[in-house]
């Protein structure tokens, strides 16, 4: 039985088809039955680096404003299309699972005219524009919040992570200080703008770093691969780590006391399985889904959503929160009652049961 898992992009995309694959193992499903489809980016190094076997396909995403290139895209859609079906075809996949980035439509339209069964994940509470093509055809949408928006036939699972994040803060929390040279006497802040980073956050953090005035903190950056150059510590008046990425999020969340953070829906999946208290400070990008997550979890009690247009507030409610312990205790039990942790094992066995 041989299963094709399309993800493409950003961390946010490329992780939960990872978590996928890995229930799916544990079905017994071996590696080379599972074939990722992908392009160029995160996915081509985390996909082959996992053992699994990926098929890069020549792709380019729907540009929102008025551009040249998207005139090129039917023509891209189809040549991925052509490439995809015909390595459905030689190695026999009997299943295709879409996780909505820009591949899922190539991918999904040769499932749907090869008569493969196909499954969707959306993770926002408004589907993404791939995924609302899409579903119209798939045979189920397996979606993180329920109401989601945009998709046909949903089922609520959660946002798939990987069995890591579930491992006891208690048990990686010195591991994880050690990892990063913190000192465990100080109050961790962690920074995590999403796998490419985000400059406002960034910019905002190194505010922070230089007036910093408040209790003993230390800073955890994780700055994203494109920003790791043009961070410039000099005057910072704290400990300020910065790291250009992390593929072992789990020691990252350990380490922090507080995280600030964008909204994606892995970000806020990873933020509440490892019950962190978080600032949440959402992009605006992708028809506002970060803004309805940021405030779901805030609705809960287990983050402080702070809009982008108010990053000037930064300061002062980081301070809030690390002078109030007991309020972020608070927040990392909200955080418990709130988190899905068997997406990644839901839709595995839902694929399995159905058609293995």
């Amino acid at each position: 039985m041989s299963y094709a898992i399309a993800a493409a992009g950003t961390g946010g995309h490329v992780y939960p088809g990872l978590a996928i694959a890995e229930e799916l193992e544990r079905h017994g499903v071996a590696k080379e039955e599972i074939l990722f489809i992908g392009g160029d980016r995160l996915e081509a190094q985390v996909y082959p680096g996992a053992g699994f076997p990926f098929l890069a396909l020549r792709l380019q995403g729907l540009s929102r404003s008025l551009s040249v290139d998207n005139l090129k895209l039917p023509f891209v859609v189809r040549q991925a299309a052509r490439r995809a079906r015909n390595e459905l075809q030689t190695r026999g996949v009997k299943v295709v699972l879409g996780m909505g980035s820009y591949v899922t439509v190539p991918v999904g339209w040769a499932a749907h005219r090869m008569g493969i069964p196909l499954y969707l994940h959306e993770q926002n509470g408004a589907a993404g524009l791939a995924n609302r093509i899409m579903s119209r055809w798939a045979r189920t949408t397996f979606v993180s919040f329920d109401g989601t928006r945009g998709v046909r036939r949903p089922e609520t699972v959660g946002t798939p992570i990987r069995r890591n994040f579930l491992a006891s803060r208690a048990d990686l929390r010195h591991m994880a200080l050690a990892r990063y040279g913190l000192d465990p006497g100080t109050v961790v802040v962690g920074v995590f703008g999403g796998s490419l980073g985000a400059g406002v956050l960034n910019a905002a953090i190194g505010d922070l770093a230089r007036r910093w005035n408040g209790p003993a903190i230390s800073l955890l950056h994780l700055v994203g691969t494109r920003n790791v150059d043009g961070i410039d510590t000099v005057g910072a008046v704290v400990p300020w780590v910065v790291v250009g990425y992390e593929d072992a999020m789990e020691y990252f969340y350990a380490a922090c006391d507080l995280v600030v953070s964008r909204a994606g829906g892995v970000a806020v999946a990873e933020i509440a399985a490892t019950h962190t208290p978080a600032i949440l400070v959402p992009g605006g990008f992708g028809g506002g889904h970060q803004a309805s997550n940021a405030a779901a979890m805030e609705r809960a009690g287990a983050a402080v959503h702070l809009p982008e247009e108010d990053i000037v507030s930064l300061e002062p409610v980081v301070r809030t929160l690390v002078e109030n312990i007991a309020r972020r205790r608070e927040m990392a039990e909200a955080a418990v009652s709130i988190a899905r942790v068997d997406a990644a094992e839901r839709i595995a066995a839902t694929l399995v049961s159905a058609h293995g």
